[in-house]
Parts: C-alpha cells; structure tokens; sequence
C-alpha cells in the first residue's frame, strides 16, 4: 500500500527533479527512502498493475471555471434533446452547432505521395512548401444532420456574419419561429453584443453561449475530427483552391450519407461529472438540477 501511494505522489514531494515516475524509479525510491530493503522492479510493476496504476502516464485535462458552467452546459444538452427553459421544442424550430476550425494549412509536398503496396503504409513527403491556411466556418442542424460551411481567409466578426446569413436567407430557418445557434466564446461572436447584433437582423435567431473551455459540448466539434481525419490528413494540396475544394466537396458528401450524432450525455450525466471534480462549487452543481 506504501509503494501505491508513493507512486500516486508528485515525484516533486519527494524532493525528485522528475516530472513522471517510471518503474526503475518507484523501485528506486522505494529503497532509498526506507520503505523495503530490497524489491525487483517486476514487483512494483505487479503491485500497480493490480490496481491500474500506471504513474508515468498524463493526461491534459482542463478545470471548468466559469461559475455558470452547470447552467450553460445544461441549456445545451436541453436543446440537442429538442427541450428549451422546460417546453419541448415544436414545429419550425431548429438546432444549430457552429464553430471555426482555424488555420487550415494547404501543404505542398516536395515528394508526390507513394501509394500503399503489399507489406508497405504509403509514404508522404515529409518537407513541404507552405501554401496559405483557411478558416473553415461551419454549423450543423443537429436534428437533420444539413451542414453549412464556409472557407474564409480569417476568422472575425464579418466572416461568422457571412456564414450567418447564408443560413438564415435560405429555407426552413428564414421563416422558421426559432432558430438556435450554438456557439462558443470565441471573439467572431462572443457576449451580449453578439446576441444583440444577430437579434436585430434575424428576429428568429437565439445565440446560445457555450461555458468557457467546454468545446465537447459543441457537436459540430465532433465533424471537424471526421473531416481533419478522413479528408485532411494527410496534408497534401498544391494551393489553397484545391483544399477548399477538397473541405467543401468533403462537406457535401458526408452530409448526404450521414445521421444524425446520437448525442447520449444527458444532465443527469452532467451532474454526476461535476460531482467528481471538487473544484465545481456547489451551487453551480445544485442549479444543473
């Protein structure tokens, strides 16, 4: 129990200039500091093993600390299950996920590609010639799985506002009663003055804030994985035309074969996940109820 606790520990506490433990070292300090006279590093590795300790792995992780993240959370997941302030959403109202996938490089190999043989991966030049990068501007009507997307040169107000209007000038959401857009806090259409400014053009339109550093909740995040695995990577387009061409062409064809994401996490699920981070206060957990 000594050697599982030790290797919980930041080897820092220990006086050690290590930022992870390995096996040798657990063993290692094991000894020096007292705790047995002799053990094998095979023993230490049998002890963890037990308990799935593995104390030279990480993983990134990132604290919720915006204090209304229960609330914003749970407003979200309300909508992906078509619920809004505790009426079930009607006719004529509609879901949107929207985001930008920043800095879309077009690398020009200097090496064309070598296509896969038997016994051998495909092999891509590793030295490239820089081309230019894209935003790509895309929102996702989760119910109906119709995406919408823009290549731009940058990302910004007047970009976010392009690809807001070619959504809401086109049926069903011109005419629609309510249309939600789900977003992040980035600066293309962060806090009240982007509610305000979308509100006044489209009367229909409901911008709806994410919680700070909670892009896991935004579905449309879950399209740009597919797309940056099926369609991007590797990284091999001559000009900036060509991977436009590929992400717009790319768009349409997932569209057209895709469902709907069955989107599981509820706020029940929500809750039980605050709990486990003590560091949520709370009655930022209690208002997720």
């Amino acid at each position: 129990m000594e050697i599982k606790a030790l290797a919980c520990e930041m080897p820092s506490r220990c006086a050690r200039p290590l930022s992870r433990w390995s096996i040798a070292e657990l063993t290692a300090e094991a000894r020096r500091s007292g705790l047995v006279a002799s053990i094998s590093d095979s023993t230490v590795w049998r002890w963890l093993s037990e308990d799935a300790i593995r104390p030279w792995r990480f993983r990134s992780w990132l604290f919720p600390r915006d204090p209304d993240f229960a609330m914003k959370a749970g407003r979200i997941l309300d909508l992906y299950h078509r619920s809004w302030q505790g009426d079930d959403l009607g006719e004529g109202e509609y879901v949107l996920s929207s985001d930008e996938k920043t800095s879309i490089q077009a690398r020009r190999r200097r090496h064309s590609s070598v296509p896969a043989r038997p016994g051998v991966s495909m092999r891509v030049e590793h030295e490239y010639e820089r081309k230019g990068a894209w935003a790509y501007l895309a929102a996702l009507d989760v119910h109906r799985m119709k995406l919408f997307g823009r290549c731009e040169a940058k990302s910004g107000i007047a970009p976010f506002s392009r690809l807001v209007e070619h959504v809401m000038n086109q049926a069903p959401y011109r005419a629609a009663r309510r249309v939600f857009w789900i977003v992040d806090n980035g600066s293309s259409h962060q806090g009240r003055n982007s509610i305000a400014r979308y509100a006044e053009r489209y009367p229909n339109m409901v911008l709806v804030h994410g919680p700070t550093h909670a892009s896991w909740l935004n579905q449309i995040e879950i399209y740009f994985s597919v797309l940056q695995r099926k369609a991007l990577t590797p990284n091999n387009f001559a000009s900036l035309d060509e991977l436009a061409h590929r992400i717009l062409c790319f768009q349409a064809e997932y569209e057209r074969a895709a469902k709907p994401f069955e989107w599981r996490f509820t706020r029940r699920d929500l809750i039980k996940l605050l709990k486990k981070i003590h560091r949520i206060p709370a009655q930022s957990i209690r208002a997720a109820a």
